[in-house]
């Protein structure tokens, strides 16, 4: 029986998922992965994040956006699932808007993390 879980998240794009992880000072393995759980057991990821315990999380393509794959019993990180997945999608959302944005020629003007952890983003384009 297998101990994996698939949490869904709303990231579709790897790209800004491998920089998001980046910004956060977390280490990643890039390519097809697997993901090690409970009594040697695995999970393909496209990308994986080792823990110290040798259990892994990792993120999956589900066909619509990318789901973290872990088993849970051995979660490692400083935060509760739900917090490192909080952090991780706003770090994405952060790396999309700039991205898009940079493709139709704007570029960030301002930026302000506020004390509640949101970031202020202020864009402008050149005519």
């Amino acid at each position: 029986m297998s101990h994996f879980s698939q949490i869904k998240t709303q990231i579709r794009n790897l790209e800004s998922l491998q920089s998001a992880l980046s910004d956060l000072g977390i280490e990643w393995k890039p390519g097809a992965s697997e993901v090690r759980g409970y009594r040697g057991q695995t999970h393909a990821a496209e990308l994986a994040i080792e823990q110290d315990n040798g259990y892994d999380l990792g993120f999956k393509w589900n066909g619509k956006e990318y789901e973290l794959v872990a088993d849970l019993q051995y979660w490692q990180q400083d935060l509760t699932v739900e917090g490192f997945l909080r952090k991780i999608t706003q770090r994405y959302a952060y790396r999309t808007v700039l991205k898009e944005t940079e493709k139709i020629g704007f570029q960030v003007a301002e930026q302000q993390e506020n004390a509640d952890g949101s970031i202020r983003l202020v864009v402008q384009r050149w005519s």
